[in-house]
């Protein structure tokens, strides 16, 4: 896809959102299926993926760590952000790699500690692109695809999460 496609096929969106707001709100969902042992299998829309423990809280290392599927769909977002503000800018790039990286202390995960915070300690996302852009132009595509990737902005800035639990 080029920019003048890109722009085709977001432009009526674009203004359909400005005419109309409440258009542009929409919920995605999620769903996963306790499964055996102690594991959640999840529908993402193109294949179940089984989540497990992490071998450091007691897994055995053959189901997906949801921990790792954080960093995948930062990975998997960035990616895709990136990919567009390039196209929407005009910068070309030859070929790239994203990758998340972060750092839990399993302690707090496993109770060990009650002073230890239980969740990701620091996150570092790095880019490493083949392209001819300029130094200006990369810090361009820096700095759009943190404003615009939905992962890294809710990672980044924080949500509110609400829980519910209901029985049969």
């Amino acid at each position: 896809m080029n920019s003048n496609e890109l722009r085709n096929a977001q432009a009526p969106l674009k203004e359909k959102y400005r005419e109309q707001p409440g258009s542009a709100m929409i919920t995605l969902h999620a769903q996963g299926k306790i499964g055996e042992g102690i594991s959640c299998k999840v529908e993402t829309g193109k294949a179940i993926v089984e989540a497990g423990l992490h071998p450091a809280t007691g897994g055995n290392g053959m189901l997906a760590c949801s921990g790792d599927l954080l960093l995948e769909a930062l990975v998997a977002c960035a990616g895709v952000t990136l990919s567009a503000v390039a196209t929407a800018i005009g910068v070309e790039i030859k070929a790239g790699t994203v990758q998340a990286e972060g750092d839990l202390d399993f302690r707090g995960t496993l109770g060990v500690s009650k002073e230890v915070p239980v969740g990701f300690k620091k996150i570092r996302l790095s880019f490493h692109l083949d392209t001819n852009a300029t130094p200006e132009q990369v810090a361009t595509l820096s700095k759009l695809t943190e404003r615009y990737c939905v992962v890294y902005q809710t990672l980044a800035n924080g949500v509110p999460v609400e829980t519910s639990f209901g029985t049969k």
